[in-house]
């Protein structure tokens, strides 16, 4: 276990520089001139010459490569471009902000995704089946801009029951994290209906019914004990898919998060802070699929010995 870990680490190290050696270059290769994007169109070229010899932005491209990648290697990720702050000082917070509703929203689409797909699963063909079927297509098909948009108007504007934006109090994120599990909820319903409906046709099950154990111990105890290995991997990478959407739920909802900073660096070319949002990014994603490897082995004990 911790020599995996271990592992997981030092690939996590090492991928992470290979993605800012690709972002870096990525970026550099845009056509544009960031000197003249921070001076603006109408300033004088003395002043654009100033800013690109600031910024370092006249030496050589392999010089600017090791001086960044120098100082990343040492925990600094540089400046903003506009607000001169460090990119660690505001990715920080952003960050917690983005945590926080991608956490609150994956609790909400795993909790209602696996009651919903194990009980479509216990009345397969149903009438309650189709239903949650129905609704769960709904989900899938409807982008979050548009559920975010519908929501906002009919509970912030129509009803005025809850506030349209930022996070001030805990009724700001409310809408967020539905909207935002909602669209996770409706793919993982469909994936935990499957594994549900596969895991109540083996013989254990068909041999636990005939001793007479309950319907719902078969179903949340046994059934679904064993279905939970490809859940866990579609949750995990439903995780990333949810980080993506964050941007998007961010930035309908005026929430101060990292992917609604990400759109604004991309926005404004602040290259800096734009590596090191999507850095960041990357890296909460290699996280999760070690902790999806931890929960194999506590699903599946067998594992920990291959």
């Amino acid at each position: 276990m911790l020599r995996m870990c271990a592992n997981r680490l030092v690939f996590m190290v090492v991928a992470g520089l290979l993605l800012l050696t690709f972002l870096f270059g990525l970026f550099h290769a845009i056509p544009g001139d960031t000197a003249r994007l921070i001076a603006g169109d109408s300033a004088p070229e003395e002043l654009v010459a100033s800013i690109r010899n600031a910024y370092g932005l006249d030496r050589p491209l392999g010089v600017q490569y090791v001086a960044y990648m120098g100082k990343v290697l040492t925990g600094d990720f540089g400046v903003s471009n506009f607000s001169r702050q460090p990119v660690l000082s505001i990715v920080g917070p952003r960050l917690l902000n983005t945590a926080a509703l991608a956490a609150w929203a994956m609790l909400f689409a795993m909790v209602v995704s696996l009651i919903l797909g194990s009980i479509s699963a216990m009345y397969w063909s149903g009438p309650l089946d189709k239903s949650v079927s129905i609704v769960s297509l709904i989900g899938i098909c409807t982008p979050i801009f548009v559920t975010g948009i519908v929501a906002i108007y009919f509970f912030g504007v129509y009803l005025r029951w809850l506030p349209i934006g930022g996070m001030t109090t805990w009724r700001h994120y409310i809408m967020p994290v539905l909207i935002l599990g909602f669209a996770q909820a409706a793919g993982f319903t469909r994936m935990v209906r499957a594994c549900m409906v596969e895991a109540l046709g083996r013989d254990f099950i068909v041999t636990a019914r005939a001793k007479g154990v309950p319907q719902h111990t078969i179903v949340f105890k046994h059934a679904l004990r064993n279905a939970l290995l490809p859940i866990i991997t579609f949750f995990g990478l439903g995780l990333g898919n949810m980080l993506g959407g964050a941007a998007v739920a961010e930035s309908i909802f005026n929430w101060p998060g990292l992917g609604r900073l990400m759109v604004d660096s991309i926005l404004t070319r602040d290259l800096p802070l734009t590596q090191g949002c999507i850095f960041f990014f990357a890296m909460i994603f290699v996280l999760v699929n070690l902790v999806v490897d931890l929960l194999y082995r506590w699903v599946d004990p067998r594992l920990a010995h291959d």
